[in-house]
């Protein structure tokens, strides 16, 4: 029996890069994906299930057995609409999942963060991203990774005009970005979903952050 991983905001962009990674690696026998539409796709790996995350604790079964929880959620201030729901969405949600994760046993949480992640920054956008770091690193999880990319770029099925634009600029710029500028370099998705699953595969305990230029590096191979 192969590893258990379950998948969070797997209908997003880095989300769904995750769901595609885990189902191509020979680790995993099993990718449990909760969401709040269908995928539109199967395989012989996938187990599908909607749920509204307002209603995550009534789903902790799903939790059960799985070594790994995948947390890809998130939004923009835009689309939540006010900071309210865009703290709910990026700190209280990963939050939930991971005391979920806790009482079922899973072993190690794999987050998306942002880079710039600060629970003491002035950017609302930056400290909220920390103080999810912070309060779900508490927890007490076996392994809890963070992974701080830059502007992340991909085929998003939604559109978003300012990222769409910051993506052809850091593209355009990308073979410039040496040395100490590395750091800043755009994040395809597809490079942070390997260097996620790659980390997952390694059990590594502890709390531990990854930022850009390291993420680049650990999704360069496949994950296995």
């Amino acid at each position: 029996m192969g590893l258990q991983a379950l998948v969070l905001g797997a209908t997003g962009l880095v989300g769904g890069e995750v769901v595609q990674e885990l189902l191509r690696s020979e680790a995993y026998s099993l990718v449990r994906v909760l969401s709040r539409r269908p995928l539109g796709f199967q395989h012989p790996k996938l187990q599908e299930t909607i749920i509204d995350l307002e209603q995550l604790e009534e789903h902790a079964e799903h939790f059960s057995g799985m070594r790994d929880v995948f947390c890809c959620l998130g939004t923009t201030i835009r689309k939540a609409g006010s900071q309210v729901k865009f703290r709910k969405v990026d700190l209280e949600y990963p939050l939930r999942a991971a005391k979920v994760s806790k009482q079922q046993g899973v072993k190690q949480f794999l987050a998306v963060s942002a880079m710039g992640a600060d629970p003491t920054s002035r950017i609302f956008y930056n400290r909220v991203k920390g103080e999810a770091e912070q309060v779900v690193s508490s927890v007490g999880l076996h392994g809890v990774h963070w992974f701080r990319p830059s502007l992340l770029i991909g085929d998003r099925k939604e559109f978003r005009f300012g990222e769409s634009a910051g993506a052809l600029v850091m593209k355009g710029l990308d073979p410039l970005m040496r040395g100490r500028a590395s750091k800043y370099r755009a994040m395809p998705a597809a490079t942070l979903a390997r260097a996620m699953v790659s980390i997952a595969l390694t059990g590594t305990a502890g709390t531990h952050a990854y930022p850009n230029d390291v993420i680049h590096v650990l999704g360069t191979v496949p994950a296995d």
